[in-house]
């Protein structure tokens, strides 16, 4: 007894029908479908299950959102039994759109003007726990607009727990006024990893390019390397935070608390706030196989759902992206994904600058 052909994934639209089937080597057998570890509950209209010589199938009707799911075939011969499982995946009518053009949102941000003349650069500070991707956002930013693979902005693993980043780092980004800060990344412990009050003196501008943080002592007005007078060029313009949409689920209650408490001081100072939730195509296989279906995936909308809910952020303000990681050549859908996120903080940013430039002016 066992399968001559096994089950295989599917992805279907709302409304649309979808048919699972296997074959095995004999028709003297017994069959059990489950869905999800649970066996499935047959509706009259909804779902059909049968065999026709030494084919099973399994159909499902008018296919709606809670269809979506892993089904699996247990077939059995006396004491002998063994299965297959397949993934159906519905697609969601589309709730947000991609320009899936690169060269228009390229060009656009070449040719952005500042609003301020007395502000030289956007600056965007990427902040989150270790691993989310917060290097490789800027690698994969920076091989966009340098037309080449860009790795000299160290990760760190996602399976090491360990940050690279020790200093507070500045990544132009080819010819166009915008800079990237990273910062180490976060941690459960109270002193290990970044230190919220660090985080909060970089959002003011109280901490100069390449100094080197120490989880234990985070830099004050006492500090040689101190910033006492900022301006508006030495403050952070955007704060992007990065969560991994794979990690979301698992991530500890401090480390939120943690991210909370930097927003809310970004909050207080209006820095303008959004999410780069990473790692996208390890959550949904129909995102992985196609990035143009990312928002037409119900696992997808659900990590950012999640993702509002323990961070406090509108889903407006979460972008769900592919950073450059296996990939060695360029990829026009990784790239737009990517551009729509960094053209709404670039807007953003600019937002801040405008406003505050105004309110500095009036202080002189």
């Amino acid at each position: 007894m066992e399968f001559v052909t096994v089950l295989a994934d599917k992805q279907v639209k709302i409304g649309e029908d979808v048919t699972l089937r296997c074959e095995t080597n004999t028709d003297k057998l017994t069959a059990t479908w489950e869905k999800k570890g649970q066996k499935l509950c047959c509706v009259e209209g909804k779902h059909k299950t049968g065999k026709i010589g030494t084919t099973f199938f399994l159909e499902i009707k008018n296919a709606e959102i809670g269809d979506e799911g892993n089904y699996t075939l247990t077939i059995k011969s006396n004491s002998e039994s063994t299965s297959c499982s397949a993934m159906v995946t519905v697609e969601l009518k589309e709730w947000r759109t991609v320009q899936w053009k690169q060269h228009p949102m390229i060009s656009a941000l070449k040719g952005f003007k500042i609003s301020s003349v007395d502000v030289r650069e956007l600056r965007f500070l990427l902040h989150g726990p270790v691993g989310a991707g917060k290097s490789s956002i800027i690698n994969s930013i920076k091989t966009i607009f340098e037309g080449h693979q860009y790795i000299n902005c160290l990760t760190a693993s996602a399976l090491t727990g360990e940050s690279f980043t020790t200093k507070f780092e500045k990544f132009n980004v080819g010819n166009v006024p915008f800079t990237f800060y990273d910062v180490m990344g976060l941690e459960e412990e109270e002193h290990k990893g970044m230190h919220p009050d660090d985080i909060k003196s970089v959002l003011k501008g109280h901490v100069p390019n390449n100094y080197t943080f120490k989880a234990r002592a985070p830099i004050d007005e006492d500090n040689r390397h101190y910033i006492l007078n900022p301006t508006l060029n030495d403050k952070i313009h955007c704060l992007v935070s990065v969560i991994a949409a794979d990690k979301v689920t698992l991530m500890k209650d401090e480390v939120i608390q943690k991210m909370r408490t930097i927003r809310a001081a970004a909050s207080k100072l209006g820095i303008p706030q959004v999410v780069f939730m990473t790692r996208v195509d390890e959550v949904c296989l129909m995102t992985q196989q196609d990035m143009t279906k990312i928002y037409k995936s119900k696992k997808i909308k659900e990590k950012m759902t999640e993702c509002s809910n323990r961070l406090g952020v509108t889903m407006n303000c979460i972008f769900p992206v592919k950073n450059y990681h296996e990939e060695t050549k360029p990829s026009e859908k990784l790239n737009c994904l990517m551009l729509e996120a960094f053209t709404q903080i670039v807007h953003s940013a600019d937002d801040f600058v405008q406003k505050n430039s105004h309110k500095e002016k009036n202080v002189e």
